[in-house]
């Protein structure tokens, strides 16, 4: 027992020390703050009428009214039953946020060096290399949680695969389901494919070397051993995935039936989203130096340049005050590279890059193949349009590939493979696989082209414009004082090159001089260590704390409750009726996530919206079809006068919860579809391109349909009608989870108008009812309970038989 206690003490100290470094890094958590992140603000905006369902019921609803006229909740936060795994994420989760992303960070890097046999030393060393990498920290800042949150899980996932891989079949098992079904949980399955596509790359390297060493059995044996291990995973996440599965067909994400755009040009038919869209932010090849040098580029697109700026003395010169000045010149538009905005460089460190090119002279084997590929692949991936060949076919051939957007974030997948092998350098001079003389000269080589590369920057710094995309647009903004603002931002974006490039190649000086004195015998292990964990640390989180700093925390109040009613919220919120609100402030086209807050929208903030719904707001809604917007029972306005004051406007034309109508008409398309809600007179006509027989309806004036009850997942209606007819509601259609009856007896619900449900309705008083009941979360929820069951009975053998091989051994 006493050796056992010897042998895992290290480990909790480090885990001690992760905590304590995550809570120091964001140390306004201790004081009861919370950070501001802009993508969370939306989100709270986007999942409050859920939330108040929850707190007021105790029940989920798997539907919401609150934006995009209906949605499912399914990403915005929904909570499944018998997701055993979720809880046991809430508990690595255990540090207040941001913190516990930092802390997940660390932990999962440190296990995956563990599992590569690195010291507990080098391999804490490494957890702090990668956890604060600035991409990493930076998307903390703006509050893509749920990207942090695949990414930290990225290593466990690694670390499972890979003690398979070297025979540790049933640990390697465990692992790999519990890590990859954390993975799966976190709810960004971009960065999940990404990691798919590292761990293909992981798979033919050792596929090579399986081959070469006549092991092909054992890989096969361990590639089927994976499989079961992701199904499983699959399984523990069931609802999840197939909820998700099911709404990405009918969301911006799946196939569309149109193939004209609001202009009536030919739209180009896909399975995916648009080629530009999924392109839109693509990495400057040149850019790539950024993960060298933070800000060759500029930086951010807004950079604080200071009081010894020449934007400073720019703004002085055109008689601003020294507050003024300084003011105007921390959100100075320093960036001048190839992407439409960035919040911060995409900073892996100079140390660790230095590092990595050391070590790309000593390490050898599968292991620096399978993460140099990755770093490679990741690199020409991440250009998207600036490197369209390879960009195309991934679009064009690879499944999936073209689900999702920003390309540039596929470089998690080199921010994780480059400390890696950077760590792997160290292990390198440290053992005794190199003669000391191969050391020096792999020293030599690193030293060269690392410090080569800064010293060429700087000599070559005149052939560079430092003229930004945006330039000209000020050159105009700023009238006569243009072309001196421009000239003024050139200077202090030169400055930044300048100062940022001698600080790398002045790192790189020190990492070079740390090798060489231990390879002089002058410097220990040890202190080797220390050294490094000083460069580590100075380098990233000096650059860090540029972008994600304590001013990024506010009171808890502010973060929780984000929006503040306006008069104009106010005033609407008096009417406790069913219907929809258009927001059309200029505060509302800033928080797209604020009207959704208080009311049932018609916008919100989304990256899957509903297709159908979002096409209709690009054909009608945007262009302010009345007909369309009173068809979805738009009641408010929120408008604006020329001095910003907001003000309500009731609509008066607004259809209402639902309508009988005089005609049903069939057309053959959505196209037509769509066409002819142009001139459709929405209250008496309605149209549909499914297969239903146009029909004409009596409609007298004493025909009613009105809504009694509703809550986001229940609607009910009580309709009185001398003659049959068709009613039209100005709810959203979803075909999967909306059950309708008819005095309790299920009918059939129909798409019209493109986007809004109808229901046949015979002559009679009746009581309707629409609920939302998926039986995609039934079945998923039974799958996961069944595969948490198999997974418990599965832990349990491995610790017996664990037990029983430790006493045979004793």
């Amino acid at each position: 027992m006493q050796f056992s206690i010897k042998r895992i003490l290290p480990h909790l100290l480090i885990l001690v020390g992760f905590v304590i470094v995550s809570l120091a890094y964001f140390s306004p958590v201790l004081k009861g703050k919370k950070i501001f992140q802009s993508d969370i603000k939306h989100y709270i905006g986007m999942s409050q009428q859920q939330n108040d369902f929850r707190a007021a019921t105790g029940e989920e609803t798997y539907w919401t009214n609150s934006a995009f006229g209906g949605m499912p909740t399914y990403q915005l936060g929904a909570k499944y039953p018998h997701n055993y795994i979720k809880k046991l994420d809430l508990s690595l989760r255990f540090l207040p946020r941001p913190a516990d992303y930092l802390f997940l960070y660390f932990l999962g890097f440190y296990v995956l060096l563990l599992v590569l046999k690195v010291d507990f030393k080098l391999a804490a060393l490494g957890a702090l290399a990668f956890g604060f990498s600035t991409y990493l920290i930076i998307i903390l800042g703006v509050g893509h949680n749920s990207k942090a949150h695949a990414i930290a899980y990225m290593p466990l996932v690694l670390s499972g695969i890979l003690l398979t891989f070297r025979k540790h079949y049933i640990g390697g098992f465990l692992l790999t389901t519990v890590a990859m079904a954390l993975e799966i949980c976190t709810n960004h399955f971009q960065m999940t494919y990404y990691l798919m596509l590292l761990v293909v790359v992981l798979g033919i390297a050792y596929l090579i070397d399986a081959y070469r060493k006549k092991l092909l059995s054992h890989f096969f044996k361990s590639v089927g051993m994976l499989v079961v291990a992701v199904l499983l995973a699959v399984g523990l996440n069931a609802s999840n995935i197939m909820a998700t599965k099911e709404y990405v067909n009918e969301s911006t994400r799946g196939k569309s039936e149109l193939t004209i755009n609001p202009d009536g040009s030919p739209k180009a038919v896909t399975t995916g989203l648009d080629k530009d869209y999924i392109t839109e932010y693509s990495y400057g090849i040149a850019e790539s130096l950024n993960l060298f040098i933070p800000r060759l580029f500029g930086g951010g697109s807004h950079e604080d340049v200071g009081v010894d700026s020449e934007t400073f003395k720019f703004y002085r010169n055109i008689g601003a005050s020294p507050v003024e000045a300084t003011r105007e010149v921390k959100t100075t538009p320093t960036y001048w590279g190839a992407q439409t905005i960035v919040e911060a460089p995409a900073y892996v460190g100079a140390v660790v890059i230095f590092l990595f090119v050391f070590a790309l002279f000593l390490v050898k084997g599968r292991l620096k193949w399978w993460l140099v590929g990755g770093t490679v692949l990741s690199l020409l991936l991440s250009y998207g349009k600036h490197l369209g060949f390879l960009t195309d076919f991934f679009i064009d051939f690879v499944p999936m590939y073209n689900k999702f957007r920003a390309v540039s974030s596929i470089q998690v997948i080199l921010e994780l493979c480059i400390p890696v092998l950077a760590i792997f350098g160290l292990v390198r001079l440290f053992n005794d696989f190199e003669s000391k003389d191969e050391k020096l000269k792999a020293l030599k080589y690193s030293a060269i082209i690392t410090g080569g590369l800064a010293i060429l920057l700087l000599l070559i710094k005149s052939s560079f414009d430092f003229v930004g995309v945006n330039d000209g647009y000020y050159r105009q903004a700023y009238g006569e004082y243009g072309q001196s603002f421009v000239d003024a931002l050139r200077a202090d974006r030169q400055t930044f090159f300048t100062q940022d490039t001698l600080r790398t190649l002045l790192l790189v000086v020190l990492a070079a001089a740390t090798i060489f004195g231990f390879l002089k015998q002058k410097l220990s292990e040890g202190k080797v260590i220390i050294v490094f964990a000083a460069l580590i640390l100075f380098d990233l989180v000096g650059v860090d704390r540029r972008y994600v700093n304590n001013d990024n925390f506010v009171s808890a109040i502010q973060v929780e409750k984000p929006y503040k009613a306006n008069a104009a919220d106010k005033e609407i919120l008096k009417d406790k009726t069913h219907f929809r609100v258009l927001d059309l402030s200029s505060e509302g086209s800033r928080n797209p996530g604020k009207a959704a807050y208080f009311h049932n929208s018609l916008s919100g903030y989304h990256a899957a919206k509903l297709g159908r719904f979002d096409e209709l707001y690009d054909f009608h809604i945007s262009k302010n079809n009345m007909e369309v917007i009173n068809m979805l029972n738009t009641k408010y306005f929120i408008g604006e006068d020329d001095k910003g004051n907001v003000f309500p406007y009731n609509n008066e034309d607004a259809n209402g919860n639902a309508w009988f109508v005089s005609s049903l008409q069939q057309v053959s398309s959505a196209n037509e579809e769509i066409v002819a809600l142009d001139s459709l007179n929405t209250k008496t006509k309605a149209i549909t391109s499914m297969p239903l027989e146009s029909r004409t309806y009596t409609v007298d004036s004493l025909s009613t349909i009105k809504l009694v009850a509703h809550q986001p997942n229940y609607l009910k209606y009580e309709s009185n009608n001398s003659n049959d007819g068709f009613a039209v509601f100005s709810e959203v259609y979803y075909g999967h989870g909306w059950v309708a009856t008819i005095d309790g007896a299920e009918t059939p619900i129909q798409r019209v108008n493109y986007v809004l449900r109808g229901l046949e309705i015979p002559k009679g008083n009746h009581t309707i009812e629409f609920k939302f009941e998926p039986q995609v979360v039934k079945t998923g929820s039974t799958i996961a309970l069944s595969s948490s069951i198999i997974l418990a009975l599965l832990l349990l053998g491995g610790l017996l038989y664990s037990f029983k091989k430790n006493q045979a051994s004793a």
